[in-house]
């Protein structure tokens, strides 16, 4: 099954891939590069300058941003960059870097369709994303569309991964003793690891207390966290690569050449070689990461407290940024600089691991310990919200309170399960949602593009 498993989200990924980075290309220019310029009004807006409380919608700006935030920055960053270089070499960060800029275009097309056609569930709550844009922008004969990322999305939102990665880093660290390490228990018929079980189930209560608060509860601890646990990682990371300052620019080279060399990919060949096979890992791992072009940016800033599309679109290019160029970035390098990548075996966020002890012995595994546990329970707590809106637009509001549950209870599956079998149920869902979410931004572009020349003109005015 895992192998199957494997196969079908390598199959799936490969058109999806020419999608996602052609895609991307294609709002650039057809955008003429026109939201990179206003990059520092973008941060503006982020800060609060132009917020007005009245404004429709359900959280501001800054904490819409930081809900997408809480999803993007988390595992993903720590373990999925550990896993493309595992598999692919550094390399495999150079096409991260190129999903995220082109990412940032999708974003901002995307997002600020989100909010140019939001709509309204069954209890009459203004919501957004690529499901109404759909529905609200391209009509009702494109419901089908909007069932697909619906139903994918309460799939790709899972906190599998999330719970998986979390719960391994805390065994490899916090636990030495190997018998109780490797003690297992009988659970509904099927043997489970006891330690990954009870920490699932931890996991599980934890995030109960939070999600069942809400988007506004949601909106608020992200808020307060993100800025916190994006902060400790950052300083870290920068005194480790300060400890290897001599070994940065050629890292840098290395990750440059050997994204054309694929001297060190260990994957599956695709796209007629093993060059292909290395894109296909960079973008995959960098669209689990930052999510630019799936979709769920949308849902969050479609959320926004917010008059004008065009902001929540500037917004929205901020995140992959912030994710893949800055964070993802640094953890690769953390990788790189140790030279763990090429003396361990050790894959996901237990290479990281090791390379944050390795340059901080007797420390550096619990400040990893603790920068994971911030950024994995963010995205626990970010994931439900996007599962809950898919699936209430599928069935209504009440029925959709009930994702939560499933929701809490994957948490425990995710925690005993194989990391390879979580990676690849969440890669073929989020490849499977990226179809309808670039779509719909092709054929509503023309839209966009009005709507920011009107903003931009407007901006010029007031400001001019």
């Amino acid at each position: 099954m895992s192998e199957f498993i494997a196969w079908l989200a390598t199959f799936i990924w490969t058109p999806v891939l020419f999608l996602i980075i052609f895609g991307g290309v294609g709002f650039l220019i057809y955008s003429r590069f026109i939201q990179y310029k206003y990059f520092v009004h973008a941060i503006q807006i982020l800060r609060g300058k132009y917020s007005n409380p009245n404004d429709p919608g359900q959280i501001k700006p800054y904490e819409a941003l930081s809900t997408n935030l809480a999803s993007t920055v988390g595992m993903g960053n720590i373990s999925g960059v550990a896993l493309a270089i595992y598999m692919g070499g550094p390399g495999a960060l150079f096409w991260m870097w190129v999903t995220a800029i082109v990412g940032m275009s999708s974003n901002f097309f995307t997002s600020t369709l989100a909010v140019m056609f939001r709509g309204k569930d069954s209890a009459g709550e203004i919501q957004g994303g690529p499901m109404y844009v759909i529905r609200e922008g391209l009509g009702k004969k494109w419901y089908p569309l909007a069932a697909l990322f619906s139903f994918c999305c309460m799939i790709g939102c899972l906190p599998i991964f999330q719970a998986n990665q979390l719960t391994q880093v805390i065994v490899d660290i916090g636990f030495s003793e190997a018998t109780f390490k490797d003690s297992t228990i009988a659970f509904a018929g099927i043997t489970v690891n006891t330690l990954k079980f009870t920490i699932g189930l931890v996991m599980m209560t934890i995030t109960a207390i939070v999600v069942l608060g809400g988007i506004q509860r949601i909106g608020s601890w992200a808020g307060k966290m993100v800025p916190l646990m994006t902060i400790l990682y950052f300083i870290t990371a920068m005194f480790i690569l300060a400890v290897h300052i001599e070994k940065v620019p050629s890292s840098l080279w290395l990750i440059i050449t050997d994204a054309f060399t694929a001297n060190n990919f260990r994957g599956e060949s695709a796209l007629g070689g093993i060059i292909g096979g290395l894109i296909v890992i960079g973008v995959r791992r960098a669209s689990f990461s930052n999510e630019a072009g799936i979709g769920t940016a949308p849902m969050a800033l479609g959320a926004s407290k917010s008059t004008e599309p065009v902001r929540e679109g500037l917004v929205s290019m901020l995140s992959p940024a912030i994710d893949t160029l800055l964070v993802c970035t640094l953890t690769a390098l953390i990788i790189i600089v140790t030279g763990v990548w090429q003396t361990s075996e050790a894959n996901g966020v237990t290479l990281t691991s090791v390379a944050f002890e390795s340059s901080l012995p007797g420390i550096g595994n619990y400040i990893l310990l603790t920068c994971a546990f911030f950024f994995a329970v963010t995205s626990l707590f970010s994931y439900n919200y996007y599962g809950s809106k898919a699936l209430s637009f599928l069935v209504g509001v009440k029925a959709s309170k009930m994702y939560i549950y499933i929701y809490l209870l994957t948490i425990v599956w995710g925690a005993v399960a194989s990391l390879a079998d979580v990676v690849g149920v969440i890669d073929i869902a989020f490849a499977l949602m990226a179809i309808p979410t670039m779509l719909s931004g092709f054929m509503l572009a023309p839209k966009v593009m009005k709507e920011a020349r009107r903003y931009f003109s407007d901006l010029k005015a007031k400001e001019g």
